[in-house]
């Protein structure tokens, strides 16, 4: 088990915070973390696998639901 630290890349180096102290020799794994994106997340992955386009709904179902689905009047 290892221990997490945050640093960021500058000029191609990656700079840790000054509190890190890393035993010389230690091996080192780096995982880049790249903001949005969420499709890798397993969860978002199979929320995909069954989220499937709607053509057939009405355009304004979303902002519509209640008059939908309980026949109140609907949003402009």
């Amino acid at each position: 088990m290892g221990v997490s630290i945050e640093g960021t890349v500058k000029n191609g180096v990656v700079v840790l915070p000054p509190e890190a102290k890393l035993p010389e020799g230690a091996v080192v794994e780096v995982i880049l973390e790249v903001p949005g994106r969420a499709q890798d997340d397993a969860f978002i992955a199979a929320i995909r696998k069954v989220a499937k386009p709607r053509p057939h709904w009405p355009r304004d179902y979303v902002r519509n639901l209640d008059g939908h689905l309980y026949d109140v009047a609907k949003k402009a």
